[in-house]
C-alpha cells in the first residue's frame, strides 16, 4: 500500500514538473528579414527593433501568455528583399518550423506578398513598415496595419499642406516601385483639388545610378514645389543630384530616406527643411512612452532610430505582446482581440477597422534641426513648418 502510495507521489510529482518544463518553452516567433538586396538597408532597423523588444520581454522573464511567461526565441530567414522569396519562408514557418507566432516582414510588397499565405493558413500578424490600398481592398482578415500612411489618405495631407506653403506648381519624379507608384495615383488628383498643376511628371527605375537628367527637367520647369517619391537608397541620389543641378526650391517632399539615421549621416544639416512621410516622433508629450522607446534603441544600437520603420515595427510588438497577454496563442481568439481591442503604443492608442488604425491621423513630418518634428495637420504638430534653407 505505502509502496503505490510513493508511486502515485511520485508519478504525480513528474507530471507537475513536466508541466512546469512545458510552460517554460520558449514562445517561438517566426518571420523573413530583408538582410540583403534592395531594401536591406532600410530594414536594417526592423531587426535592431525586433531585437530589442525580445531582449526587453525576456529581461523582464518572459512573453505573457495569458497569465505564463515564457521566453522569446526567434526563427527568422533572410528573404533577399525578394516577394516571392518571403513567400516561401513564411510558408516553411507554418509548416515547418510551426512557430507560435509571426511578425512582419519589410515593405509594402512583402506584405502584399504574404498576405495569402497568412489568410491561408489564418495565423495572425501585426503589420508594420506597409500600407496598401489594396490591402484595404482585399479585405484581408489576418494582418492589420498600425500606420497611418495608407497612399490615399497621405495625399491629401501632403496637398493641403503645399497648398498652405503658397505652392501653385509642382515637380514629381517617382519610382516605379508599388508603393511610391500608388501614392502618385493619389497625389495627382489630391494636387489638382487644390489647384496645385503638376508641370513634371517623370518615373525612374528602382536602382537608379543618376538621377542628372530628370533633375535638370524639374529645374528647367521652375516648379514652386518638388516631390521626389523615393524608397530610402534612392532618395541619396535624389538628394546628391537636387544639390548637383541646383533645385533651391523651399518646398521639396522626399517621400522615404529623410527618416533614417544613415540619411542624417550622409547628409547633414542639408536634409533640414525636407517635408517627409511620418507620423511619429519622441517630441510628443502625450505620447509618454515614445522617449522611453526612443532612449532604449539608442542606447542599445548606439544609433537613432529612424522616424518611421522603427517605431512602426515597435507598435506591431506592442500589440501583438498585448493581445497575447489575453488571448493566449490560439489564433482564433488572437485575431479576435486584435481586430476588436484598443492597445496602448508608443504612437498613441491603436484599435483597427478592416486593416486599419482608425485612432492615427495622416500627419506629415519636417526635419528640424536634424530632429523629425511633425509639421501637419496643424492640430497635430510639435513645430511650425518651415522654408528649405539653401543646401550645404
Amino acid at each position: 500500500m505505502l509502496k503505490r502510495i510513493f508511486v502515485a507521489a511520485a508519478g504525480a510529482a513528474a507530471l507537475v514538473m513536466a508541466g512546469a518544463v512545458q510552460a517554460a518553452d520558449p514562445v517561438k516567433i517566426g518571420f523573413s528579414i530583408s538582410k540583403t538586396g534592395l531594401f536591406a538597408q532600410a530594414a536594417t532597423s526592423q531587426i535592431q527593433t525586433y531585437e530589442l523588444w525580445r531582449e526587453q520581454v525576456n529581461t523582464e522573464g518572459g512573453l505573457d501568455v495569458a497569465g505564463t511567461r515564457r521566453k522569446i526565441e526567434f526563427t527568422f530567414y533572410d528573404d533577399q528583399s525578394n516577394p516571392g522569396k518571403a513567400v516561401q519562408i513564411y510558408e516553411k514557418l507554418i509548416t515547418d518550423d510551426k512557430v507560435d507566432l509571426l511578425l512582419a516582414p519589410w515593405g509594402t510588397s512583402l506584405h502584399l506578398a504574404i498576405a495569402g499565405v497568412i489568410e491561408r493558413y489564418k495565423f495572425p500578424v501585426i503589420g508594420n513598415t506597409a500600407a496598401s490600398v489594396q490591402l484595404r481592398q482585399l479585405k484581408a482578415g489576418y494582418i492589420w496595419f498600425p500606420t497611418s500612411s495608407f497612399p490615399d489618405k497621405q495625399s491629401v495631407q501632403i496637398a493641403k499642406l503645399l497648398k498652405s506653403r503658397g505652392v501653385a506648381t509642382a515637380g514629381l519624379v517617382t519610382n516605379q516601385l508599388p508603393y511610391t507608384q500608388e501614392n502618385k495615383k493619389f497625389v495627382l488628383p489630391a494636387l489638382k483639388s487644390q489647384g496645385i498643376e503638376l508641370v513634371v511628371d517623370e518615373d525612374y527605375p528602382p536602382d537608379v545610378k543618376d538621377m542628372t537628367a530628370v533633375l535638370t527637367k524639374v529645374k528647367n520647369a521652375k516648379p514652386d514645389a518638388v516631390l521626389a517619391y523615393t524608397y530610402p537608397a534612392d532618395a541619396v541620389t535624389y538628394m546628391n543630384g537636387a544639390r548637383e543641378v541646383g533645385l533651391d526650391q523651399k518646398v521639396q517632399v522626399v517621400l522615404l530616406g529623410p527618416q533614417y539615421d544613415f540619411f542624417g549621416k550622409i547628409f547633414g544639416a542639408a536634409r533640414n527643411g525636407i517635408f517627409t512621410m511620418g507620423h511619429w516622433t519622441p517630441l510628443r508629450t502625450d505620447w509618454p512612452t515614445a522617449k522611453a522607446y526612443y532612449d532604449a534603441f539608442k542606447a542599445r544600437w548606439k544609433t537613432e532610430p529612424d522616424f518611421l520603420d522603427a517605431p512602426l515595427v515597435y507598435m506591431s510588438v506592442e500589440i501583438l505582446q498585448q493581445a497575447v497577454a489575453k488571448a493566449g496563442l490560439d489564433r482564433a481568439r488572437l485575431r479576435q482581440t486584435i481586430a476588436s481591442e484598443t492597445f496602448a503604443t508608443i504612437n498613441g492608442p491603436a484599435r483597427f477597422e478592416g486593416v486599419e488604425n482608425v485612432l492615427l491621423p495622416a500627419m506629415i513630418s519636417q526635419i528640424q534641426d536634424q530632429q523629425q518634428h511633425i509639421v501637419w495637420p496643424p492640430k497635430e504638430r510639435t513645430a511650425e513648418p518651415i522654408a528649405k534653407p539653401a543646401w550645404k
